[in-house]
């Protein structure tokens, strides 16, 4: 195993670039696949991680600017796995963390010209009924599999889709040039927005006459590893709750603003959904969700809901200028929504967000100052926790915990928001945290499927464990090392005492290690299109 760690995707010509090794060493050279050196600096000794356990050595290279293909070699003989350096090398990996929500469609077949050999029957097509009123049907295919299981979900569909869809309203550029090879591509519409679309077209279905919008739809318990046409269990949906009927109101509210330049008319639906789900929420206080006793799959359950209706008034507020939605919000925010928290569940994080991006001249100059400052605030915490640590992720030891890189995404977009927004640029931070996600970290993985030379290619996904196919669907987010894992077993693999940034293994059984979800991909994706935009 390597003990040279590179980010595996490359480097940006321009960009920080760095290199982690765990042997001493005091000088190292880039070499170019002729043999010359083109370049040499010095290895500084950062000493002892904490998280990590490794006496760390570090090479930093960014002032070397030339593209191409290098290996970083050591004055202690070691030498790297390639990486490249070009302008933009990021492009086939944006594009696979991008296409994932394809691969994750229900309520479709996935043929051979779009999905290659990941190709599968239609799947989970017949009708739902109401758990609680089992005769009443109700027709809802469509949307992404939430995770590892075949489960759809309200709230973690939304704050999905909101990273994408700011992704999207910060940094268009990086979308603008993609072709996913989805059926929509070559429609005047964006790709990942065809794709987003597909998603908001399932919650609209979601939701009653009244804007009330139910929780999930899934069969009783998870479904046995089996390929998703394989998967004919009664399709359940679950009640209403205050956190789903918010959350669609926020998304569909910027959703509108998005897609009202592509499809006015679909906008406009959007907005009216959006509408008349704030008509709900006003006329119902607090509403959670318990999953019933006789339901095992995912509860996503929340503790509260007022940053969640925060989001949906800042977001209707964007998109309308109505002041009563300004009100809302503002009243809400006596309440200590925490500000910088971007889902799922807790989500005030993308209701400043609506605000900062709206450009109303009725937004208040205090409050947006107040929302821009709590960025940067994050934005330093995380910056100290990354200098603290050898491999530059900005983690505590409370982040080693279930879906650890949606955390170091997560924190990748607190950089770039605060960067965008702030008066001081975090870049260096947010492409540290990519790094760490490529390579850069104590295990030397790839925590990105089909991406880089050492990669997990066993997660916990039904159609990949099934399909008969030793390489894993590309573009998969993997949860990440977790100092708990839930599974007993895993203790079988991970040894007592191994340290949180070593505690993972690739093996599919382990859900709390390694399985995937919507909203642990969407935050690279919106980190990635920062770097490239």
């Amino acid at each position: 195993m390597a003990t040279i760690y590179i980010n595996q995707s490359g480097y940006i010509t321009d960009g920080t670039k760095r290199a982690v090794l765990v042997n001493p060493a005091k000088k190292f050279d880039i070499i170019d696949e002729s043999g010359a050196t083109v370049f040499s600096g010095s290895v500084k000794h950062f000493g002892n991680d904490e998280y990590s356990g490794d006496d760390v050595f570090t090479a930093d290279f960014s002032e070397f600017a030339s593209e191409g293909k290098f290996t970083l070699r050591t004055d202690s003989g070691e030498t790297s796995e390639a990486f490249e350096v070009n302008g933009k090398p990021y492009d086939k990996l944006f594009d696979d963390v991008s296409k994932a929500y394809y691969f994750l469609r229900c309520g479709c077949g996935l043929d051979e010209k779009h999905a290659g050999v990941y190709k599968h029957d239609k799947c989970h097509h017949t009708n739902a009924v109401l758990w609680k009123d089992n005769p009443v049907e109700l027709e809802a295919s469509g949307g992404w599999h939430d995770a590892g299981d075949y489960g759809r979900y309200v709230t973690a569909g939304a704050v999905a889709l909101a990273h994408i869809l700011y992704g999207y309203v910060l940094y268009p550029k990086s979308f603008d040039k993609q072709n996913l090879n989805i059926p929509e591509s070559g429609n005047g519409t964006p790709d990942m927005l065809s794709e987003c679309r597909y998603e908001l077209e399932w919650i609209m279905k979601m939701q009653r006459a009244d804007g009330g919008v139910y929780h999930k739809l899934t069969t009783k318990g998870h479904a046995a590893f089996v390929m998703p046409e394989d998967d004919n269990g009664q399709l359940y949906v679950l009640p209403v709750s205050s956190m789903a009927t918010a959350d669609t109101a926020a998304v569909f509210a910027l959703a509108y603003r998005v897609y009202k330049k592509y499809d006015s008319k679909f906008a406009d639906k959007l907005l009216a959904a959006a509408e008349k789900s704030a008509e709900w929420l006003d006329a119902n206080p607090e509403f959670l969700f318990d999953n019933p006793k006789e339901c095992t799959t995912g509860a996503y359950g929340e503790w509260r809901d007022e940053d969640n209706r925060f989001w949906a008034y800042a977001e209707l507020f964007a998109a309308t200028g109505n002041e009563t939605y300004h009100d809302k919000m503002k009243q809400l925010l006596e309440l200590e929504i925490q500000l910088t928290q971007l889902g799922y569940a807790s989500v005030g994080g993308l209701g400043t967000l609506a605000y900062l991006t709206c450009g109303r001249e009725s937004c208040e100059k205090d409050l947006l100052e107040i929302f821009r400052n709590a960025y940067t605030s994050e934005a330093e915490w995380l910056a100290y926790l990354a200098d603290k640590n050898g491999y530059n992720a900005a983690m505590n030891l409370n982040h080693f915990g279930w879906g650890s890189n949606m955390n170091l995404m997560k924190h990748g977009m607190v950089f770039a928001i605060a960067t965008t927004f702030g008066k001081k640029d975090y870049t260096e931070y947010a492409q540290k945290q990519l790094d760490v996600l490529m390579g850069v970290n104590a295990l030397g993985i790839s925590y990105v499927t089909g991406n880089g030379y050492y990669r997990c290619n066993y997660p916990h996904l039904r159609p990949t464990a099934t399909d008969g196919i030793e390489e894993c669907i590309p573009g998969m987010v993997i949860g990440g090392p977790n100092q708990n894992p839930v599974e007993p077993t895993a203790r079988d693999y991970i040894p007592a005492g191994t340290p949180p940034m070593k505690s993972y293994v690739d093996r599919e059984e382990f859900y709390s290690l390694n399985e995937i979800t919507i909203y642990w991909n969407s935050p690279a994706v919106f980190t990635i299109a920062f770097l490239l935009n």
